[in-house]
C-alpha cells in the first residue's frame, strides 16, 4: 500500500511540515522550509528581533519604516554621545573648581524643569498626536536634535549659563519624549494587524537597543578621536544629525495609514471632486494617498474646519437658529461658515456616529473645494462630481465678503451636493481600502441635541 499523506501544517509562511501514513501504520512527519535562507543564525535573528508571525502578522509598511527607523536609531546615538561628552565638560567635569552641590542643584532644576514641560505640553497638545501621528514623529526627533545641539554649544558659554541650557534641553527632551512614546504607539497600533501591539512593541524596543548597543561601540571608539577637536566634533555632528533627519523622513513618508485624519480626507476629497479619471473609482487608495500627506509643513486649504464646537461658535440669535437647522437639513451635525475668519463650524450630535463625522467634513470639502475653483476660475466639467457644485461655485464667484444669508446658503447648497456626492464618495472609499468604521479627524469633546420645537428640561434632583 502507498503512502498517504494526511495532514500539512505550516508555521507562518516560511515552514511547513507534512504528516504521511506509512504502510505499516505509523505516521512520519516531515518539514519542509519554504525558505531555505532563513535557516540556523538567520532563522535565531527572526525570532528574536521580528513579531511572531512576520510578514503576515505586521502591515505591509513594517519593514520599510523599521528600516530607516534603524539608521535614525543609530545616528541618535552617535550625536547623544557627542552631546554628553560636551554636557560633562560643560558641567565642570575634570575642573578642580565645579563642586558636586552646583552640579546636583543644576541636574534637579533641569529635572524639574522637564516634569513640569511634559504635563504642561500633553494638557495642551496631546489630543493632537493621534491624529497626526507622523509629523509629530518627525517633529520629535527634529526638536530631539535642537536639544542636543543646544547640549554640545554648553561648553563655548560661561560657567553661570550652563544650569539655564540644561533646562532648556530638559525641556525639549521631556517633550520628545512624550511625542516619540505617544506616536510610536499610535504607529504600533497601525503595524499590529493580529492584536499583536505588545509583541510588535516589544520586538520593536529589541531592534532599538540593539541598534544602540552598536552605536555605543562606535562612540567608544570616536569619543578619543573627536575629544579636543572642536571642528572634526561639529563635522561629525552636523553629518550625524543629517542622516538623523533624512532616515526619520523617510520612515515617517513609508508609513500608509489606513484610517483617515483631516490632510489625508483632504487630499482623497479634493481629488475626488476634481474628479481624476487616473484613479480607480474616483478615489485614491491609500498607498497614494499617504505620500502625498505633508508630514513638516501644515496643508494650505482655504478654510479651517473645527469639529465639535459649542453651538455659539455658529449662532448668537433665532433667525439664526431657523437658518441654520434649515440649512443643514436633518443631518446628525450642524454646520455654520464664518467668511471672515475662514472658519467651517461643525457642531455634532450626541447620537452623530463616524460616518455622520465623515459626512461633515465631506461636505466642509465641498466648501473648499468651490472657494478653490471660484479662485483659480476652472471651468466646470459637465461630467465631473464638480458640476453638482457649482451654484456654489457661482456664490463664491461674484467677489467681496459673504453676508450672513450667503453664508447660510453656502451652507445649504454644500449639503444639497453632499447629499448626492457622499453615497458614492464613501463607497468607492471602502472599495479602496480606507477605514470608514473609525477615523482620526480630530472631533472635540461638545455634543449637542437640537429641536425648533423645543426640548423637555431634564429633572435635577
Amino acid at each position: 500500500m502507498a503512502d498517504t499523506m494526511v495532514c500539512r501544517e505550516t508555521y507562518g509562511s516560511h515552514t511547513e511540515g507534512r504528516y504521511v501514513k506509512q504502510w505499516d501504520g505509523s505516521i512520519k512527519r516531515t518539514e519542509r522550509n519554504k525558505d531555505a535562507t532563513f535557516t540556523g543564525i538567520r532563522t535565531f535573528v527572526r525570532d528574536v528581533f521580528l513579531p511572531l508571525g512576520y510578514p503576515e502578522s505586521v502591515s505591509e509598511d513594517y519593514m520599510s519604516y523599521q528600516l530607516w527607523d534603524t539608521l535614525q536609531a543609530f545616528c541618535s546615538t552617535i550625536i547623544g554621545t557627542l552631546a554628553t561628552h560636551a554636557m560633562l565638560k560643560g558641567a565642570g567635569v575634570g575642573d578642580e573648581t565645579a563642586t558636586a552641590t552646583a552640579a546636583t542643584i543644576t541636574w534637579l532644576l533641569k529635572d524639574g524643569t522637564s516634569m513640569t514641560g511634559r504635563i504642561m505640553f500633553a494638557w495642551y497638545n496631546s489630543s493632537n498626536l493621534d491624529c497626526d501621528c507622523k509629523k509629530w514623529r518627525l517633529f520629535a526627533d527634529i526638536l530631539n536634535d535642537t536639544a542636543f545641539c543646544v547640549q554640545i554649544l554648553a561648553p563655548a558659554f560661561s560657567r553661570s549659563l550652563y544650569t539655564l541650557i540644561a533646562c532648556i534641553s530638559g525641556l525639549c527632551f521631556a517633550i520628545v519624549g512624550l511625542v516619540g512614546g505617544a506616536t510610536r504607539a499610535a504607529l504600533t497600533m497601525h503595524q499590529a494587524r493580529r492584536n499583536n501591539m505588545a509583541d510588535v512593541s516589544a520586538k520593536d524596543g529589541s531592534q532599538e537597543t540593539m541598534v544602540n548597543l552598536a552605536g555605543l561601540l562606535v562612540s567608544l571608539m570616536i569619543t578619543p578621536i573627536v575629544a579636543g577637536h572642536t571642528s572634526l566634533t561639529w563635522s561629525l555632528f552636523l553629518l550625524a544629525v543629517t542622516m538623523h533627519i533624512y532616515a526619520n523622513f523617510r520612515a515617517v513618508k513609508s508609513v500608509v495609514m489606513e484610517t483617515l485624519n483631516q490632510a489625508r480626507f483632504h487630499i482623497v476629497c479634493q481629488a475626488f471632486l476634481d474628479c481624476n479619471q487616473q484613479q480607480i473609482n474616483g478615489v485614491m487608495n491609500p498607498a497614494v494617498v499617504n505620500p502625498l500627506e505633508p508630514v513638516i509643513w501644515s496643508q494650505t486649504r482655504p478654510f479651517t474646519l473645527h469639529l465639535g464646537v459649542q453651538l455659539s461658535r455658529l449662532l448668537q440669535s433665532s433667525p439664526d437658529l431657523d437658518e441654520c437647522l434649515h440649512s443643514n437639513d436633518k443631518e446628525h451635525y450642524l454646520m455654520g461658515f464664518n467668511n471672515r475668519k475662514g472658519e467651517i463650524n461643525v457642531v455634532l450630535h450626541h447620537n452623530a456616529t463616524a460616518e455622520d463625522v465623515i459626512k461633515a467634513c465631506f461636505q466642509a470639502e465641498i466648501i473648499m473645494f468651490a472657494k478653490k475653483q471660484a479662485s483659480e476660475n476652472h471651468p466646470i466639467q459637465r461630467q465631473a462630481p464638480s458640476h453638482f457644485v457649482k451654484d456654489l461655485i457661482d456664490v463664491f464667484t461674484n467677489g467681496g465678503p459673504l453676508s450672513n444669508a450667503e453664508c447660510w446658503q453656502v451652507i445649504r447648497l454644500a449639503n444639497q451636493s453632499c447629499n448626492k456626492l457622499f453615497p458614492t464618495c464613501i463607497a468607492q472609499m471602502q472599495q479602496a481600502g480606507w477605514i470608514t468604521s473609525h477615523t482620526l479627524l480630530g472631533p472635540d469633546e461638545w455634543r449637542a441635541t437640537w429641536s425648533d420645537t423645543g426640548l423637555e428640561h431634564e429633572k435635577i434632583f
